[in-house]
């Protein structure tokens, strides 16, 4: 049996920058175990599977899957499968904004696609309100599992676990210096986080309103080019403290010992009152490819 599918870079304009991702538009029929066997081979950190919805009010169901597990939410997949069916006529182009609700392991969630002359142009999730837990192990040896020093991590802010739909690890670092100086052991990691997160999610505050970041991957692929859903908990981490009296903070992603690869991504939080409504994360994608096959035997 053949199934369609394309690949894309998340988050950016240009080809081979962002965050590389693969969409199967007809994942019907396949089972977990087939599903998980072709984001194996598919060797990125998501692959998607867009299926027929369980639940009447969504438009598609989305099955997120890396190479160990499937996920029930993350941000560059459903980003940038959203972008792609939006271009292949699947949510029909008006200028503006189109609001479609897609399902996934987290629930049922909004997604607004905006248009021009006919193409998306933007595609935001919001996603879950934000769950927060301690983050209950010695410093010292989360520093050994990220290969810096305890001296790295900044003095105010403590790392914890965040969720707006799946658990990241958010680790405040002390500068950007830091952030270059990670050398992950991705055993001693994996076995710190257990199953609390996905990912460490470091991050140091620059000047000038800006932040930037590394996504830690405990497995195979090391670290994740450009995050979504750990963006948009790094936002809500910020909410938290003082620092939320600066709500456009400008965020960079780097990979390989901090080089930076351009990431055109956007989060923040709305607010209302006191407290941020609504966590969103968004902006544009690159096809790269024209749609293959692949054979599959069942």
């Amino acid at each position: 049996m053949e199934h369609r599918f394309y690949t894309l870079d998340v988050f950016t304009n240009n080809r081979f920058e962002g965050n590389p991702l693969a969409v199967f538009t007809d994942g019907d029929g396949l089972s977990d175990d087939q599903m998980l066997a072709i984001a194996r081979e598919m060797n990125l950190s998501e692959t998607v599977f867009v299926q027929k919805p369980t639940e009447e009010e969504a438009l598609a169901r989305l099955r997120i899957f890396t190479t160990k597990e499937e996920l029930k939410l993350a941000g560059h997949p459903v980003i940038g499968t959203w972008f792609l069916l939006a271009e292949l006529g699947v949510v029909p182009a008006q200028d503006g904004g189109v609001h479609v609700l897609q399902e996934t392991g987290a629930g049922i969630l909004p997604v607004e696609i905006r248009f021009k002359d006919g193409r998306p142009q933007r595609v935001t999730m919001t996603q879950k309100e934000a769950i927060f837990k301690p983050a209950k192990f010695n410093k010292k040896k989360l520093a050994s599992a990220l290969g810096i020093s305890p001296k790295d991590f900044d003095p105010k802010l403590q790392p914890e676990f965040v969720s707006t739909g799946i658990f990241n690890l958010m680790v405040p670092l002390r500068n950007r210096a830091a952030l270059g100086n990670i050398a992950m052991n991705m055993t001693e990691l994996r076995r710190l986080q257990g199953k609390n997160a996905t990912m460490a999610y470091c991050f140091a505050l620059g000047g000038n309103g800006k932040a930037f970041s590394r996504g830690m991957l405990p497995w195979e692929l090391y670290e994740d080019a450009a995050t979504g859903s750990a963006a948009v908990h790094w936002a809500r981490t910020l909410c938290e403290t003082e620092i939320s009296a600066r709500p456009h903070l400008e965020h960079s992603s780097g990979r390989g010992n901090g080089t930076p690869k351009p990431d055109r991504s956007g989060s923040h939080a709305e607010w209302k009152e006191t407290r941020p409504a609504r966590q969103r994360r968004g902006r544009e994608s690159f096809r790269r490819h024209h749609p293959r096959l692949t054979s599959f035997t069942k």
